[in-house]
């Protein structure tokens, strides 16, 4: 079943992050299902820690980005919606490629909603996890 209450595309969501942090780290989204959002940030000198790895705080833009994105195209018009906690598991360290992050809802309640994101590498091996409470307002 499609959550989305307004309208959402791959062109509107790239095009909407113009001038951000999602464009300075080279984020890009690829895909919208009927019920979940897929974007991938690479793994290069603007996101790597000083050990060679993705840095964890990429990971997390990556999953607030998602989360926030779902749960405003799925709140309905006249909503919006604020990030109030997030959090991160950090599964497997990345030193090059593509993390791709996956957003599906885990609730989407009238004013809140809490979505997960689940990162894989190139490989498809699990890199991060990470959950988001939104508070939707009027």
């Amino acid at each position: 079943m499609r959550i989305w209450k307004k309208e959402i595309s791959v062109e509107e969501l790239n095009d909407g992050h113009g001038d951000t942090v999602a464009t300075v780290l080279g984020l890009e989204f690829l895909e919208v299902g009927d019920d979940y959002i897929r974007a991938r940030v690479p793994v290069d000198r603007r996101t790597r820690q000083p050990y060679g790895i993705l840095h964890g705080g990429v990971s997390v833009v990556l999953a607030e980005t998602l989360g926030s994105c779902g749960a405003h195209y799925s709140a309905p018009e006249g909503q919006r919606a604020v990030g109030l906690d997030i959090n991160a598991n950090h599964i497997r360290a990345t030193t090059s490629g593509w993390v791709t992050g996956t957003a599906r809802p885990v609730h989407r309640g009238r004013t809140t909603q809490v979505w997960q994101i689940d990162m894989v590498n190139d490989a498809g091996e699990l890199t991060c996890v990470s959950r988001i409470t939104m508070a939707v307002l009027s």
